[in-house]
């Protein structure tokens, strides 16, 4: 089983290097990346010229840990992603799904941002 576990991390692992080949962000149009895990989720919108973190939401904070980890608690994350995200001026995003596939969870959080108003 452990080997099943090391394989198929390893196969998104190399999905998420393809992906980033094609992708960067910059300060008009950031990287929005998410991560998903057994526990949490989190979002962050990233400015890769210059190295710095915008913007970020996860599970983990104080105030979002009712959040639950499925998909409407995604798209919950993902609308407040974009609210946080057209307070700071910042329309549209490059999506970086992390070599994850895009259905379920990591699909809610774009459409939940998207529902909030940016673009990508």
């Amino acid at each position: 089983m452990l080997r099943k576990l090391i394989e198929k991390d390893r196969k998104r692992l190399k999905r998420k290097i393809h992906i980033r080949k094609k992708i960067s962000g910059t300060a008009e149009k950031p990287r929005m990346s998410v991560t998903r895990s057994n526990r949490s989720m989190s979002i962050q919108v990233i400015d890769d010229i210059r190295g710095h973190t915008l913007s970020s939401a996860s599970t983990l904070e104080k105030e979002l840990r009712g959040i639950k980890r499925n998909v409407e608690g995604a798209a919950q994350l993902g609308e407040l992603m974009g609210k946080r995200l057209l307070e700071k001026n910042i329309k549209t995003v490059v999506f970086d799904r992390n070599g994850y596939l895009y259905h379920g969870i990591v699909k809610a959080m774009a459409d939940g941002a998207r529902k909030a108003g940016i673009e990508f």
